[in-house]
């Protein structure tokens, strides 16, 4: 039986909604909130290319702020790549090395240790996070962030560091489409191609660690997300082998905690984020 959910339909969607979709969710938000407009983590690779792209023609050039905040395991031709693309784009920029700051935690932390990987790479995204919204705040902005569908599902994103982010306009599209989508904006080719990493320490990157390619990850994400479908009827609809889509599936569900507030115990009539939720921009009294 030949394999239907591939991921050529995957990408055959009409990248003209997307486009309009998002530019429109983004530009109704800031405006309904109050806000001046965005600031965003820059990091010259599609994912945040993409999304500084969208924020410009939703709001425009004056109310888009863009950080470049490199570390000592950054390339090079990532930094130069987001200063080109801000250049591109119209919009300030500006470039905040956290080396500094990065020492000073394993400074001041007792018992810190360069050998826990993991930790300290969060401490990175943790830091960029902090710095997105202190200049969120002295301008008025809200943060934007970048985590793309595949990412958030599988949960490859620090929680408060890069998950920590007031919108995420490509939230909804996986990483082969959003890939796609920065051909159809006219980004550059080496930010379209570029592999994914969150840099946060030598060598990483994200296909490397995760063991999996993101055209697996996509094609049986949709599967078992969009679709509903069970593992082996994912298995017979991808052509995937069944131990891939169970790897991807149990990333899905460990991950969870990730994608929610931090969960409060029942005790009074109503409870917040179980059976108390207000609008987003409720102005009533």
């Amino acid at each position: 039986m030949q394999p239907w959910i591939t991921l050529d339909k995957l990408l055959n969607v009409n990248y003209d909604y997307i486009e309009r979709r998002i530019v429109d969710f983004i530009r109704t938000y800031v405006n309904s909130s109050g806000a001046k407009g965005a600031v965003i983590g820059l990091s010259g690779g599609v994912d945040s290319s993409v999304t500084a792209s969208l924020l410009t023609k939703a709001l425009g050039k004056d109310r888009v702020l863009a950080l470049i905040m490199p570390f000592k395991t950054t390339p090079p031709e990532d930094v130069k790549d987001a200063v080109q693309l801000a250049q591109i784009l119209g919009i300030r920029y500006y470039i905040v090395n956290i080396d500094s700051i990065r020492a000073s935690f394993s400074s001041s932390i007792p018992a810190f240790s360069e050998n826990e990987v993991v930790a300290n790479g969060n401490i990175l995204a943790r830091i960029r996070m902090t710095i997105l919204y202190y200049y969120a705040n002295i301008n008025g902005m809200i943060v934007a962030g970048t985590g793309d569908k595949s990412e958030l599902l599988i949960g490859y994103f620090t929680k408060y560091g890069d998950g920590g982010v007031d919108i995420l306009p490509i939230g909804d599209i996986y990483k082969s489409q959003v890939r796609m989508l920065g051909r159809h904006l006219g980004l550059p080719e080496s930010i379209v191609t570029k592999p994914s990493s969150p840099r946060l320490w030598e060598g990483q990157t994200a296909e490397g660690e995760l063991g999996v390619s993101y055209a697996d990850i996509d094609v049986i994400l949709h599967a078992l997300v969009d679709l509903r479908m069970s593992p082996q009827k994912a298995q017979e609809a991808t052509g995937k082998p069944l131990s891939l889509i169970e790897q991807v599936w149990r990333r899905v569900i460990t991950t969870e905690h990730k994608r929610r507030t931090p969960v409060v115990p029942r005790v009074g009539l109503r409870t917040i984020g179980l059976d108390w939720r207000m609008p987003i921009h409720y102005s009533g009294y």
